[in-house]
């Protein structure tokens, strides 16, 4: 008879016996699907969004397509800052520590609202620039940095779900953020609906659509977290009950120094990133509407095929940072290979279908004949890359879950900045947008390949593996828990 995903969780932190390698890939199956669905639905509102826009026109399209590259930055830095948090909860969870979890979330949240609060004034007072610093058509400004500008409004809800649903998954609790992931995409279809074509507010009405799909799902999250999940409620901490006890949501300087560590290298990961990808928005931006619409059409699209990746990611996030904090090395290393396998070959499908349906996903989006073709064509360049693109995503995603992230950060950016823009800047001039995106598809084979040879080695998994003091509930007149959890960032 085969375990409950609950009952190989346990296995992984009670070590009572050795795991198959048939459980090991059940495991990572059962903590991977659910999160793959989310993460598709997470694109689904993205192509969602463009598909209604579309409709409308090349230059509503053009208009989203120009701020989406820095829209991706400010919610890359609002991801990273919740993975400082999420991972430390799936060590404390893996060490069974689950007092020490429910305080790790207390703090995140407070932290997150702030962190979020700050990006949130950053976002609103580059909007009314952004579109002239990215060299798009003065046709397009107005409308790009109003959907920005509501777009950064949103960000402290995003934080906030983001933290929400992090930490629910790197405690094993896969299905309830994925479902509401879910739920979130038929709400925005709704939503967007109403404010684009009923209030008939254009791309304006896209974003508010977003925002307030992201706010019930917030609700909602918090919700299942705090209240209701068997292991994190804030009820089981019983002597907090009926009490508002401040002190618990400050930040500790050891959780902040840890939740750094981990979110730090990613933050700079992500915006150097992200930074290399608007330098190659403001190369295609001259390249006029049509090639920033299949451009950006053609992102959503392949959004698609790596979302069930960046699932699989999810999935060993949580499995080896519960092998750490089980202080078990071996599933470490075990779950990271099972994970970039399964997600190398589900890729490596997603790839073969996206080349050869390429031309009907287009026109799903886009009624511009021209839009079209040129969307394929950059779509069928980039299945090539799909099966190593795999590899550095869910490899990535092992990587977390030890807490070293700072050299699979420096390869990120270094494959970026070095392999794909210089590749960009050398065939734009004679190849256009196909141009570009042969360059993103050498570049992601190289980065595969990086990855897989950094897996490979055993600097990663060299955690300490002595025992760790576990955290405990702070006396009367203690202010924060704290914790000697081990690992460093490289």
């Amino acid at each position: 008879m085969s375990l409950s995903k609950d009952e190989l969780l346990a296995l992984v932190r009670k070590g009572a016996r050795n795991m198959s390698w048939q459980e090991k890939l059940r495991l990572t199956a059962l903590l991977s699907m659910p999160a793959m669905v989310a993460q598709i639905s997470s694109v689904a509102m993205q192509i969602i969004d463009a598909a209604m826009l579309g409709h409308l026109g090349t230059k509503e399209s053009a208009t989203v397509g120009l701020v989406s590259t820095t829209i991706w930055l400010f919610g890359g830095l609002c991801s990273a800052f919740a993975a400082g948090f999420s991972v430390q909860v799936a060590h404390h969870v893996g060490a069974d520590d689950l007092r020490g979890a429910r305080n790790i979330i207390r703090q995140g949240l407070f932290a997150g609202l702030a962190f979020s609060l700050v990006l949130a004034l950053l976002g609103v007072l580059i909007a009314p620039h952004l579109p002239v610093w990215l060299g798009a058509d003065e046709e397009i400004h107005a409308g790009a940095s109003e959907y920005f500008t509501i777009v950064a409004v949103a960000l402290p809800v995003l934080e906030i779900n983001m933290l929400a649903a992090g930490s629910l998954r790197c405690s094993g609790n896969i299905k309830i953020p994925s479902f509401l992931n879910a739920m979130m995409c038929v709400l925005d279809v709704i939503f967007n609906y109403l404010f684009i074509f009923e209030c008939h507010m254009g791309t304006a009405g896209a974003a508010y659509g977003t925002f307030v799909a992201y706010a019930i799902t917030m609700v909602l999250m918090l919700y299942f977290l705090t209240a209701r999940d068997q292991q994190l409620r804030f009820a089981l901490d019983t002597e907090l009950v009926g009490k508002w006890d401040f002190a618990r949501y400050i930040p500790s300087k050891e959780t902040m120094r840890k939740a750094f560590t981990i979110g730090s290298p990613i933050s700079l990961e992500r915006g150097v990133m992200c930074g290399a990808q608007i330098a190659i928005t403001g190369i295609i931006a001259p390249l006029g509407p049509v090639a920033i619409a299949a451009n950006t059409f053609g992102i959503n699209i392949e959004s698609l095929c790596y979302m069930p990746g960046y699932g699989i990611s999810e999935a060993a996030t949580t499995l080896v940072g519960q092998s750490l904090g089980a202080r078990r090395k071996d599933l470490m290393r075990s779950f990271a290979w099972i994970s970039v396998g399964l997600g190398m070959v589900i890729m490596a499908v997603m790839g073969l279908l996206m080349g050869v349906f390429a031309p009907e996903m287009m026109q799903m989006i886009t009624t511009d004949s021209n839009v079209v073709k040129l969307g394929t064509d950059i779509l069928r360049i980039e299945a090539w890359a799909e099966p190593m693109f795999a590899a550095s995503i869910v490899a990535y995603g092992a990587f977390v879950g030890s807490g070293k992230t700072l050299i699979p950060s420096i390869m990120n950016l270094g494959s970026i900045w070095i392999v794909r823009l210089t590749l960009a800047v050398l065939l734009v001039p004679t190849m256009g947008l196909r141009g570009v995106w042969i360059a993103m598809c050498i570049e992601l084979c190289w980065r595969g390949a990086a990855f897989l040879f950094r897996l490979r080695g055993r600097s990663w998994s060299n955690v300490s593996m002595e025992e760790a003091k576990r955290p405990t509930m702070p006396e009367e007149n203690e202010q924060y828990i704290k914790s000697d959890t081990i690992y460093d960032t490289y």
